[in-house]
């Protein structure tokens, strides 16, 4: 299926100070994070923010946290953002598609993923901007949330399914701050 700007919400789940440096590609997975973030803001789609247990993994870098309203920021202590319901009552309702970025994919991103799935979400995993701290886990994370229904992208399946067509002055920012 195709991602549309008006029924999506931007996930990013758990990129906290004290686990980013341990991820596999850290600098790699944040930029592509704030690449989404930020592209989502200019396109103006809903955007939510999950912290694991921040008093012990650290909170989000300012970088990111800059970018979110306190409304937007969610505390969990579940591996799945769903699990505490508090997720759920921040997606807008007419919101049906995710898109999942954070860390860690086998873990908080995949049970979140998962959960989501079974409450009917259609689901889009942004290939780049989800890590873990060992890339196999990656690798086998991706895999198995696609085999129970997940899409795996990439930015620019993103980016142009979010804008849907050229020639609009939306296009032409995106095209140049974006799309290199």
């Amino acid at each position: 299926m195709k991602i549309s700007a008006s029924n999506s919400t931007l996930l990013v789940i758990d990129v906290q100070e004290r686990l980013l440096p341990k991820i596999h590609e850290n600098e790699a997975v944040m930029k592509d994070v704030i690449w989404a973030i930020d592209l989502a803001q200019i396109i103006g789609i809903p955007m939510l923010l999950t912290e694991h247990c921040p008093d012990k993994i650290g909170t989000t870098p300012s970088i990111i946290r800059e970018k979110f309203n306190d409304v937007d920021m969610i505390t969990k202590t579940y591996f799945s953002a769903v699990r505490e319901g508090n997720l759920l009552a921040h997606i807008q309702k007419e919101r049906k598609q995710i898109i999942v970025t954070g860390t860690e994919a086998h873990i908080c991103v995949q049970q979140t993923v998962l959960d989501l799935l079974e409450l009917d979400y259609e689901v889009f995993i942004l290939d780049s901007a989800v890590g873990t701290r060992n890339p196999n886990d990656k690798e086998r994370a991706l895999q198995r949330m696609q085999q129970n229904g997940a899409e795996i992208i990439t930015r620019d399946m993103l980016a142009f399914e979010w804008l849907e067509k050229a020639e609009t002055e939306l296009f032409k920012i995106v095209l140049n701050r974006f799309i290199k």
